[in-house]
């Protein structure tokens, strides 16, 4: 046995893995950090991921047409953030409840949307339903070099996307004026509302922009790695993301490395299903998540979030 799990480290699949179960997780997670360092919580990435994950697999599967699922899975998600926005920014409603009841009420809606697209007549298609997916795109020179070209440079686009968007977040947040907008709103808004800042609108183009990226992160999972759908495909990889955010403590590096140890928890666990060696599948699907809450618990050590996270706006308050 200690041979055959050795040997799935001198696999280069087992890196590639890693770079592609860590792809919706990073999307997610680095698209809703703007966010965070805004002052919202945006613990409706998973409901966000969801809908883009339904919303991929119905523009794919009805145009023929691959990239207007991915557009679909996008303003599906920005759907979800506009809504989240409304919410918490301009009604000031509790943003953790609202979050878990936008992330149930997608869990819903996506369990409706799609039988009510794909059937016949009056019969629900029971079949799963295969529609066009992304092609692979391999980068020309790089991904001919041996081992790291097949781990790096052979992916989905939206694995380019996800790791391009770490530098250039952290570009964002401390290289330009609008990051220093999002930073001064998220720790002292009513100080950046009287320089002119507008709150609102920094809040509402963070949430929108999450939106966008976990709706990216769900079409990755249904009409790129499995070009199907199924009842709550994302598996709660949006809370996943929110905790890698913890686990980065805010920071574009750190929450790059928490989605990496995901996943390689998540990769490990698919390889050693696939050896059959006689573990049962219950405990090896818990794995990266009890690795998640580990890490989490033993090595974040204490949290340096944004000093107006969760809360509300108002005027008139300050």
């Amino acid at each position: 046995m200690l041979d055959q799990l050795l040997s799935i480290f001198a696999n280069v699949e087992f890196y590639a893995a890693i770079i592609r179960m860590t792809t919706p997780l990073l999307l997610a997670a680095m698209g809703s950090l703007l966010a965070e360092k805004a002052g919202v919580v945006t613990f409706s990435m998973e409901g966000m991921m969801l809908m883009g994950a339904v919303g991929g697999i119905i523009g794919s599967g009805v145009t023929g047409n691959v990239w207007m699922g991915v557009l679909l899975a996008i303003l599906f998600g920005i759907s979800v953030g506009l809504i989240y926005a409304i919410m918490a920014v301009s009604v000031g409603a509790h943003q953790i409840v609202t979050s878990v009841g936008l992330n149930l009420g997608a869990l819903g809606l996506s369990a409706v949307l799609y039988p009510l697209v794909f059937k016949r007549g009056e019969e629900v298609i029971q079949t799963v339903i295969r529609v066009p997916s992304m092609p692979l795109l391999k980068i020309p020179i790089l991904g001919d070099i041996p081992f790291v070209g097949n781990v790096f440079f052979n992916h989905l686009p939206p694995v380019y996307i996800g790791y391009l968007l770490a530098p250039v977040v952290w570009f964002i947040l401390y290289r330009t004026s609008w990051g220093l907008k999002v930073r001064a709103v998220g720790e002292h808004p009513h100080a950046a509302d009287t320089v002119g800042i507008s709150v609102a609108k920094v809040r509402y183009a963070t949430i929108l922009f999450a939106g966008a990226c976990s709706g990216l992160a769900g079409a990755f999972l249904s009409i790129g790695l499995l070009g199907s759908y199924m009842e709550n495909m994302t598996a709660g990889r949006g809370f996943i993301a929110y905790t890698a955010i913890v686990f980065g403590k805010w920071e574009p590096t750190g929450v790059l490395l928490g989605t990496l140890l995901f996943g390689m928890a998540d990769a490990l666990q698919l390889r050693i299903q696939a050896l059959g060696i006689g573990i049962p599948y219950q405990f090896l699907v818990m794995f990266p998540y009890v690795v998640t809450m580990i890490a989490l618990i033993s090595l974040v050590g204490k949290a340096s979030w944004p000093a107006s996270y969760g809360s509300p706006f108002r005027r008139e308050a300050g």
